[in-house]
């Protein structure tokens, strides 16, 4: 079936195109799900797009969607499903929740965004296949995950053994396969691990209690074995002292320890936090992101804090351990998950007129506005840890607009306007900057070539979107979205579930670690490693996965 969309305005950064700018149109056309050359040959349906703005199925790669800690909050907060219900009213049926909506509901409030693609940033290996069967219950969207790895006593052994370099990458080459993810993602590095042992802190350069391994080198073995198995996305990092005022040395200390190598640090805002002032908590967003600017190998999402009530799911039991004692409601829940990682669940609300909450709002947008490069920035909240992604429409105008932003900061705590430069920055995001950090950018650096783009053979992942000055207004719903080709949503509400796929990372490693392996199972978990694996066949009903071969990226 071949589609042609009519006139509309590109809006292509991958590929140089801004008919935004130029105010150019053009047709897209669309075959066998993929945007092919234009001919003129006639189109089984044709859509005129008026000049709208055409832009690629946008792409959030770090959203909590599914996984053991996601289960864990529904069950906790059963308050948010009762305020937002069920919706039989809706062609999907969903509503589900708004700080941790359904599997089904996240699939359709992200398309109705815009979104076709998002990947789950924490999936434990014991609890892989659960995350999987969730994921493949989310309509919409391709999905992938990050596996948790660095707390787990398998690897915490060989780095105290002194193993070698090759026989690391092996053990991260096995996991990778046999829980079918996509990339490796280091929560609160040996932390998890610590606190397990009665250790309330770990530094980068402090020893585990147990087994004597810091989190630099945790982070510097696993950075090293993921670049040498040539993985597209570098780790994921969720750095130490979450949340602790003070955390920016840390930060600094550890943007140093990557020595050059790729890395992306997650939520930044949560390690942006310094000690200066009365209430010794201070922003160090200027600090932090004079150091990116000036260390092309990393790059950052934001973990954007937005006001309201949420609820944080994290591994890093460590600092919610700590936190539990400000949940609200006063209520949470802990695990301990004993050879992988662990779990905690603190619900939270984030209030304005407090000074720690306002300033924190603050500090993410500092971060955004004064890291130069929108190649490598991504817009998140840490969802639903910072708030939900239902709030990215509210944020891009925050980004976008600076008198509505320097209005909202106008309303906050007094104490915390006096402690942010939030209202002396001027620079106000293009359309195209947008672009690229929610599209453009998270295609490139998850080394998906056939996303985030609209050339000919992209995936026809495309969403149309109104111009509206209030740019709240136009990214708050779409006029249409395709997925694959298929329409999924028109005017803003989902017309059609899509069946998505699973992105999973295939790198070469050496198989003599199977025996390893099996015997680990066998003495310590209790479970034969054949019955860890996750098989293709497990995944999306047995459609089987999308692999992503690693070829290798510079270091």
């Amino acid at each position: 079936m071949r589609l042609r969309l009519k006139g509309g305005r590109v809006l292509d950064p991958a590929n140089g195109e801004n008919g935004v700018a130029t105010g150019a149109v053009r047709d897209i056309e669309i075959e066998d799900g993929r945007i092919v050359a234009p001919t003129d040959s006639k189109a089984d349906a044709e859509y005129d797009l008026g000049g709208d703005v055409v832009l690629a199925g946008g792409i959030d790669l770090h959203s909590h969607i599914a996984g053991g800690k996601m289960n864990l909050a529904r069950l906790l907060m059963q308050e948010d499903r009762r305020t937002y219900p069920e919706m039989p009213g809706n062609f999907c049926g969903c509503g589900g929740g708004r700080a941790v909506p359904t599997a089904h509901a996240t699939g359709c409030r992200y398309a109705e965004l815009g979104y076709t693609t998002v990947f789950e940033p924490a999936m434990v290996g014991a609890n892989a296949r659960g995350a999987h069967l969730e994921m493949a219950d989310i309509p919409n969207l391709d999905t992938g995950a990050y596996l948790v790895l660095g707390n787990d006593d398998f690897f915490q052994r060989l780095l105290a053994a002194g193993a070698h370099q090759e026989t690391v990458n092996a053990y991260v080459g096995w996991m990778i396969e046999a829980t079918q993810a996509f990339a490796i993602k280091i929560v609160n590095p040996g932390g998890i691990n610590a606190f397990k042992f009665n250790a309330r802190k770990l530094d980068l350069d402090e020893a585990n209690p147990h087994y004597g391994v810091s989190p630099r080198r945790v982070l510097t073995t696993l950075i090293r074995a993921v670049t040498e198995l040539g993985l597209p996305h570098p780790i994921h990092l969720h750095g130490c002292n979450l949340g602790v005022p003070g955390n920016d040395e840390t930060t600094l200390a550890t943007i140093a320890a990557a020595e050059g190598r790729r890395l992306h640090l997650t939520h930044l805002q949560f390690h942006s936090y310094g000690t200066e002032g009365d209430k010794r908590f201070s922003s160090s967003a200027a600090r932090i992101a004079e150091m990116v600017n000036a260390n092309p190998n990393i790059s950052v999402d934001v973990g954007q804090v937005m006001f309201g009530q949420t609820v944080t799911a994290s591994a890093d039991y460590m600092s919610q351990y700590r936190n539990r004692a400000i949940a609200s409601p006063n209520k949470s829940i802990g695990m301990d998950i004993e050879l992988d990682a662990a779990c905690g669940v603190v619900p939270f609300e984030y209030r304005d007129r407090n000074f720690v909450n306002a300033l924190q709002w603050a500090i993410g947008l500092e971060l955004f506005l004064l890291v130069e490069d929108p190649w490598r920035i991504f817009l998140t909240t840490d969802h639903p840890n910072g708030g939900p992604f239902t709030t990215y429409p509210h944020l891009i105008r925050l980004l976008m607009d600076r008198d509505f932003r320097n209005a909202q900061l106008a309303t906050l705590n007094k104490a915390a306007q006096a402690h942010t430069l939030l209202g002396q920055i001027t620079r106000e995001y293009s359309l195209e900057e947008v672009a690229i950090l929610t599209r453009a950018a998270p295609a490139r650096i998850l080394g998906l070539k056939e996303k985030g783009h609209l050339g000919v053979g992209a995936v026809a992942d495309i969403a149309v979107h109104t111009e509206d000055a209030d740019r709240e207004a136009m990214f708050s719903t779409t006029r249409y979205v395709f997925k694959n080709g298929r329409l999924i949503v028109k005017d803003g509400l989902v017309v059609e579930l899509a069946q998505g796929t699973t992105h999973v990372a295939r790198p070469e490693f050496d198989r003599a670690i199977d025996k390893d392996m099996q015997r680990w199972f066998d003495e310590s978990v209790g479970l034969k490693s054949k019955h860890f694996r996750v098989a293709d066949g497990e995944l999306r009903g047995g459609a089987g996965p999308t692999i992503l071969k690693c070829e290798g990226v510079a270091p």
